[in-house]
């Protein structure tokens, strides 16, 4: 037998690995000992009971689509995109260039870097037909992503307590921030085309709301984008009872078939508070994100995003606009499109062919994920874990509801991992879904 000694190096990150794993403990100058095993006792927290009280908020625990899949598994639960359509090396080279100018040193305007928001204002302002005046820079507050920038308009916008008008189904994170904020949820049904105008004026009536949280483009979970004259529509509403429309653009840059049409860009009174993201099209580690405002609204928000966090990480921004102005970030954008296509339509014909009991009613424009409805009294929580426990990830639509689900769904990524997979996927969950039968 042939025997092979170990290098003195790997004896010693050997040595270091089992120490930071408390198997072994080294004594300098006497050598290395395998550590004595020591019998813990339970920890007693027992007094932070009494000290907490009951809590303030009831949040509601982490959602299903923020669980952690292995790398084998399928996952169509996660609500990013899959690490291979995001532009890696664009992020990487832009905050290697942002840690080495002054970026990385120093504080940066509480509303945000000025060139920044002028890119969000410059965007915003290409969807702006003639006669409206288009936001400037100044309207614009940069934020460390649009789930920490909902937070700040609903509490900038809405008493404590105060009733919020939010689209039904609609984004969990927006159901999260919103009872973080201390309001109250007041759900309006929207389907494929969005709310229905009527019943919104009904909701403003008879609850006095003067605000109104909605995705009128690639809605999550639906998918749904509103037309031209259903904006126009529910904008009408918003202006005649004197209120604010809640705009989140979260997939502006994952259009599909069709191109977003902000509702913002129609409006120059200060109704519609416009919420923008990077997370989803550059990656999730750039956490930044804009909100558009006018008026003393604007003043409001930027109050409340300075108590919370006075500002966001001048670095982040700088990686961020090093990678706007780039122009392989519009040759990102144009490969990302293809690449949601297909694999929006391989989920789609997998479903079809591989999980008939699934229905899937629309087929999104864009974003990044189905909205597949259940055969009724199907258990959604048992169903999760029967997937899981076959290796495919998903994640039931109840928490995408604000108040009780109006039937069993799965909220269903295209965009993460082994595409390839999919059709494998779609038959766990039709087995998952017979043995409810």
């Amino acid at each position: 037998m042939t025997e092979y000694a170990a290098s003195p190096v790997t004896v010693q990150k050997a040595l270091r690995s089992l120490a930071r794993e408390g198997l072994v403990e080294s004594r300098p100058g006497v050598g290395s000992f395998v550590r004595a095993a020591r019998t813990l006792r339970p920890q007693d927290y027992g007094w932070q009971t009494a000290a907490l009280r009951t809590p303030r908020i009831e949040l509601p625990p982490l959602s299903a689509a923020m669980r952690t899949a292995p790398p084998e598994a399928q996952a169509l639960h996660s609500g990013y995109p899959d690490p291979d359509l995001l532009p890696g090396r664009l992020v990487r080279t832009a905050l290697v260039r942002a840690a080495r100018g002054t970026a990385a040193t120093s504080r940066p305007p509480s509303a945000g870097l000025p060139d920044l928001r002028s890119w969000f204002a410059t965007e915003l302002a290409g969807s702006t037909p003639a006669g409206v005046a288009a936001p400037t820079a100044q309207d614009v507050l940069v934020v460390p992503g649009s789930q920490s920038g909902l937070t700040s308009v609903f509490r900038a916008l809405v008493p404590p307590a105060g009733p919020l008008l939010i689209e039904s189904p609609t984004y969990w994170g927006a159901i999260l921030a919103a009872r973080q904020s201390g309001v109250r949820l007041v759900p309006v049904p929207s389907d494929a085309h969005g709310p229905d105008p009527a019943e919104l004026d009904r909701c403003f009536r008879e609850t006095g709301a003067r605000a109104f949280y909605a995705q009128p483009n690639y809605a999550n979970p639906t998918g749904s984008q509103w037309s031209a004259g259903r904006a126009d529509a529910v904008l009408d509403v918003v202006r005649e009872h004197g209120a604010f429309l809640v705009e989140d653009d979260w997939a502006h840059d994952l259009g599909i078939d069709t191109r977003p049409r902000p509702v913002a860009a129609h409006d120059d009174a200060g109704h519609v508070v416009h919420v923008r993201s990077l997370t989803k099209s550059m990656s999730p580690a750039v956490r930044i994100g804009a909100v558009i405002a006018r008026g003393p609204a604007r003043d409001r928000i930027l109050a409340d995003r300075s108590a919370e966090s006075m500002y966001v990480s001048g670095l982040l921004q700088q990686a961020a606009l090093e990678v706007l102005s780039d122009p392989g970030w519009t040759t990102h954008l144009r490969r990302l499109r293809t690449q949601l296509h297909d694999r929006r339509d391989l989920l789609v014909d997998s479903i079809r062919e591989h999980a008939p009991s699934l229905r899937v009613d629309h087929v999104p424009r864009g974003g990044l994920h189905l909205w597949a409805r259940l055969p009724d009294h199907t258990d959604t929580q048992r169903l999760v874990r029967d997937c899981e426990a076959a290796g495919t990830y998903v994640a039931a639509g109840d928490e995408w509801f604000p108040a009780e689900p109006s039937g069993p769904f799965l909220r269903l990524n295209f965009s993460g991992p082994h595409p390839a997979g999919f059709a494998a996927a779609a038959r766990t969950i039709e087995t998952a879904i017979a043995a409810q039968s």
